[in-house]
């Protein structure tokens, strides 16, 4: 469930469900200032440029993708496809001026779920920080500069 609340960075996490327990993630600190909503996927393979971009057309302020650890993907190759993905949305945006750095891949390293809450942190923080300094949180239309 996705709860919002003001003043917060809305963040779409989409995340191997092999890899990941969304409830986990939610459990303890790391994720304050974010609305998180995460997406659980069979393999983050699957995360679509298509559902990417949506996330930010419903008004995410980035979108982060989780991936399982290098080497151990059940469909051999989904984590280096959902790389790919990442970056083209990455330079989508770029095109359309909202500039890069909305999006982050996130590969699970030993520290599991408590990596992702402190590269979440970090994300936060960047995007909070990014040169339009414009973010759903801030109830601001992005065509004012």
């Amino acid at each position: 469930m996705h709860v919002a609340n003001r003043g917060n960075v809305r963040i779409d996490l989409f995340c191997c469900a092999s890899s990941l327990d969304p409830a986990e993630l939610s459990n303890g600190n790391g994720t304050q200032g974010i609305d998180l909503r995460v997406i659980p996927l069979p393999c983050s393979g699957k995360a679509d440029i298509l559902y990417l971009a949506k996330s930010f057309e419903t008004g995410a302020d980035g979108v982060a993708v989780v991936t399982c650890k290098k080497g151990d993907c059940r469909y051999i190759e989904g984590n280096l496809r959902a790389e790919k993905r990442v970056e083209a949305v990455d330079a989508l945006l770029e095109e359309i001026g909202l500039g890069r750095g909305r999006t982050v891949m996130i590969r699970l390293d030993e520290r599991g779920v408590e990596q992702v809450r402190r590269e979440l942190a970090d994300f936060r923080s960047r995007i909070k920080a990014s040169p339009r300094g414009e973010y759903a949180g801030d109830e601001q239309e992005l065509d004012k500069e």
